[in-house]
């Protein structure tokens, strides 16, 4: 794992564009296609703006997935992560992407939904996955106590209380009690699996979780402390995010 700082949110966002569009440049130069996964939240809003806009990218050969979705949100509510990608990211690119696999979490059998996508991941195997880290550690929706060995790409999780919080915080609900309580979440094993890892984490509300993920224990309790098993995973910070931080990291 290596760490990137940058002086500020737009610097972090262009820093970790690169590192992604560098990845499916190498996939796409090598096997003829990628495979990526795609995160949502406030804190992929530069770094999604600056990989639409990245050179040299062939994206009709490009397969996509997202990492997780409310149960039961219809897809016309502002927090519908569905809606927040199709807008950001695929209205945003300059040519029609290969395929981008959405997670359904209006499908009445959430259990199917999990096994639908499993069954294509399977098939796509991960270049390039693009993820943050929530206030609570969690990487996707898998909240602490995170499985670090499940068996299946997708699972049906409850969302704990912080993680709650963090949705109404950063605006996408009303209410706490408007936050869902269930959602489909790509699993850690899946997420892990990636060729190579994008992990922006940007402002200072996500410091602690930083510091769990950096320098605390390796532990299911801060489910992104995972991340530092992994050869190609980078994390960028701003100064807000690194600011918890009490040595250096490579």
């Amino acid at each position: 794992m290596h760490v990137d700082i940058s002086p500020s949110k737009h610097a972090l966002g262009q820093s970790a564009a690169a590192y992604a569009a560098d990845g499916l440049r190498q996939a796409l130069a090598t096997r003829g296609c990628a495979n990526l996964i795609v995160a949502t939240g406030a804190s992929q809003f530069e770094m999604l703006q600056a990989l639409t806009a990245a050179d040299g990218i062939d994206w009709h050969k490009v397969t996509a997935f997202h990492l997780d979705e409310y149960i039961g949100l219809p897809i016309t509510h502002p927090a519908s992560f569905r809606a927040y990608l199709r807008a950001r990211f695929v209205a945003a690119l300059p040519a029609h992407i290969g395929a981008f696999h959405e997670v359904n979490g209006e499908n009445p059998d959430p259990a199917a939904e999990c096994s639908r996508l499993g069954d294509l991941i399977a098939q796509h195997p991960i270049d390039v996955a693009c993820i943050g880290i929530g206030e609570n550690g969690h990487l996707a929706f898998n909240d602490p106590p995170a499985d670090f060995d499940a068996k299946d790409a997708y699972l049906v999780v409850t969302l704990d209380e912080a993680c709650r919080k963090q949705q109404l915080g950063e605006g996408w609900f009303p209410t706490f009690d408007d936050v869902p309580k269930r959602a489909i979440s790509m699993s850690i094993p899946q997420i892990m699996k990636s060729q190579r890892i994008v992990c922006t984490v940007p402002d200072a509300r996500k410091a602690k979780a930083v510091k769990g993920t950096l320098e605390g224990p390796l532990s299911p309790r801060c489910p992104a402390s995972i991340l530092r098993t992994h050869a190609e995973c980078q994390l960028f910070l701003d100064h807000g995010s690194a600011s918890l931080l009490t040595r250096q990291h490579p």
